[in-house]
């Protein structure tokens, strides 16, 4: 990864900043892309976003709960992202999901991970 020599530590944060705040609006946007589709395409998703921010809170220190995590990455608490634009996985996205899997050598399977996880 390069350093970006050329910007500030500061700097190079505060753009880092702007630029996580714009994807999170993004995908805010863009609601209609399930969790599942995120999985199957870049092996992260909200979920793993959340969890993310709750330990880079962790880290530094913060009291940040995993509802709270999850509230700053979906924009809303997680229950109502759900409510409103959740859909079941199909069963094509079920099995590209776990292609993907099985084509990284993952040694896991869809049924280790809780359901909300992949929705």
């Amino acid at each position: 990864m390069s350093d970006h020599s050329s910007l500030e530590r500061t700097d190079q944060d505060h753009l880092d900043a702007f630029a996580f705040r714009r994807f999170l609006d993004h995908l805010a946007i863009n609601s209609d892309v399930q969790n599942i589709d995120l999985m199957i395409l870049a092996d992260f998703c909200r979920n793993c976003l959340s969890k993310w921010y709750k330990a880079a809170a962790d880290g530094a220190g913060h009291d940040v709960s995993m509802d709270e995590a999850r509230e700053r990455i979906y924009g809303m608490p997680y229950t109502e992202w759900k409510d409103r634009y959740q859909k079941e996985a199909t069963m094509a996205q079920m099995a590209a999901f776990e292609a993907r899997r099985v084509n990284k050598g993952q040694s896991w399977s869809i049924e280790d991970i809780d359901a909300p996880d992949l929705s």
